[in-house]
């Protein structure tokens, strides 16, 4: 069961000026005031009618992710304001046309309010989301490599979005309930090394 061993909040900079930055709030981590908050912020993102076919109701999925113990939801904020969600689960990537469960996390649920949207949040939620689950897989020894995501090929921004936060087309994926979808892979980037160290020097 993954469970949370930091209280750091996950910082992705953008141009300040042009996007903002990118928090990532982790909802199982918070306590029950500050859970209701963020979750009353939630309740008021907005999603445009042609994105109803792909996505779900926003409050409704991080309910369910509270719930259940293989799926850790995320409010993202910019500037301070909720401007969309996500979940990360562990054990489940075969919802997105992967060939196993264990070996990457599973990225679902993922929305940008229609309000914040044509700002290029979509793009660095995903790539603080590929980060969290990096740093998760540290942590929790679960030796996943990289994060997958399922995207109907009726959602051409969500595709672009996807494609410039460096995931990458693995092929169609026909189980999705709203018609075919691309499944996208993005493999953890390693950390730096710092080449020419020498152990003995101070």
């Amino acid at each position: 069961m993954p469970e949370y061993e930091s209280e750091e909040k996950l910082l992705v900079d953008g141009d300040c000026h042009e996007r903002g930055d990118i928090w990532l709030i982790p909802l199982k981590m918070l306590d029950d005031d500050a859970r209701a908050i963020q979750l009353g912020a939630v309740a008021e993102l907005a999603v445009e009618a042609k994105q109803r076919d792909f996505v779900g109701d926003p409050l409704r999925m991080m309910l369910i992710s509270l719930e259940e113990e293989s799926r850790l939801p995320y409010v993202i904020e910019s500037g301070g304001v909720a401007v969309g969600v996500l979940t990360l689960q562990s054990g489940a990537a075969k919802l997105a046309g992967w060939p196993d469960d264990e070996s990457v996390w599973l990225l679902r649920g993922f929305l940008i309010d229609s309000g914040s949207q044509g700002r290029g949040l979509g793009t660095l939620a995903a790539r603080a989301a590929v980060e969290e689950a990096r740093k998760l897989t540290a942590r929790l020894g679960g030796g996943q490599a990289g994060v997958v995501l399922s995207v109907n090929e009726r959602n051409p921004a969500g595709l672009a979005a996807y494609s410039k936060a460096g995931f990458v087309d693995s092929g169609r994926y026909l189980g999705g309930n709203a018609g075919p979808q691309r499944t996208m892979y993005k493999a953890f980037d390693r950390p730096p090394h710092h080449a020419h160290q020498d152990p003995d020097v101070n």
